[in-house]
């Protein structure tokens, strides 16, 4: 893939999931979006069962198993329609991923260097100073330049 490419999906992605991250999403309910929705609704679990063709019992297992994290996305997507509710998922990096790429370059650069560094310290021939900087900088460059299987 070329580099202008790459960095145009990379800010592409950026902008799409920076709406997730500005939506300020409140916390699933603690019984589950699934209960919290049908009961808001004044939906008895009976007539939730009836509309997707399950027992009663069935219901209370698959609100159990939303709440606890356990469901799978097709049976909560088949709950949601059932609820003529939309399921809408994504996962939403605490940072960009610019910045994620950004700071992994940095780890895997001062990773790398730091052996070198060590050794060329004990045979008296240390970079220091700005020269150290700039060798640091050049190799987090490449690496963001690079290709990015390198940083993990």
């Amino acid at each position: 893939m070329d580099k202008q490419f790459r960095d145009l999906q990379l800010q592409q992605m950026d902008a799409l999931l920076s709406s997730w991250k500005s939506a300020q999403l409140c916390a699933r309910p603690k019984s589950g979006w699934v209960r919290a929705v049908r009961e808001t609704l004044g939906m008895s679990a009976a007539a939730f069962a009836r509309r997707l063709g399950i027992s009663h019992a069935g219901v209370r297992k698959l609100e159990a198993s939303e709440a606890s994290d356990v469901i799978t996305l097709a049976t909560l997507r088949k709950l949601a329609q059932a609820l003529d509710c939309e399921l809408q998922y994504a996962l939403v990096p605490r940072t960009s991923l610019t910045q994620q790429l950004q700071d992994r370059a940095l780890a895997v650069a001062k990773e790398h260097l730091q052996p070198i560094a060590h050794s060329m310290a004990l045979e008296d021939q240390a970079v220091v100073g700005p020269l150290n900087k700039l060798q640091f900088d050049l190799a987090v460059k490449e690496l963001l330049e690079g290709s990015r299987r390198e940083l993990w």
